[in-house]
């Protein structure tokens, strides 16, 4: 079946099967920095920000996002220009393996976008569902931390837009 979504605010249609997880119709798209974990949802390496809000993408049905707007990894920031979260974890030396840090951007993004001045406390949460095998989250916490003290929440290039109608 083809199903219309709006990927990194570019329009797709894309032909995918039935019971197709998301995670499965990104990669086999060539979005490969959304990573598969464990496929139950638990390590937060599928990552990706659906109209905005975080969801583990192993978990969700392509078919029942029809229409949406889905951000990942490669729609924050690029390799010449990164997103002021990638820069501030990357001089936390909060990047080890990086199998975890697409997913962990996500997360970041959309907490910053939500609330541009976190506690430690509500980045913990906004990470809690990320699992980190290199880091221990000290440099993690730290970067997300710096992210939301260095720019403005406001500042387009910081934020990711969140709805299908927002370009």
């Amino acid at each position: 079946m083809k199903i219309e979504l709006i990927i990194n605010q570019m329009n797709k249609t894309l032909e995918v099967q039935p019971g197709e997880t998301l995670l499965e119709t990104l990669r086999a798209n060539g979005y490969t920095g959304v990573k598969y974990g464990c496929g139950s949802g638990d390590c937060g390496a599928c990552m990706v920000l659906l109209n905005g809000e975080p969801v583990n993408s192993c978990q969700v049905l392509t078919a029942s996002v029809k229409g949406e707007s889905v951000t990942t990894i490669e729609g924050v920031g690029t390799i010449g220009k990164p997103h002021p979260i990638q820069e501030e974890l990357v001089k936390a030396g909060a990047i080890q393996c990086g199998f975890c840090t697409p997913g962990i951007v996500l997360s970041a993004v959309a907490l910053l976008n939500r609330n541009p001045h976190p506690t430690d406390e509500e980045i913990k949460m906004a990470i809690d569902s990320h699992l980190c095998r290199c880091t221990g989250y000290v440099k993690i916490i730290e970067g997300i931390r710096n992210a939301s003290k260095s720019v403005s929440a406001q500042d387009p290039e910081f934020k990711v837009p969140n709805s299908r109608h927002q370009k």
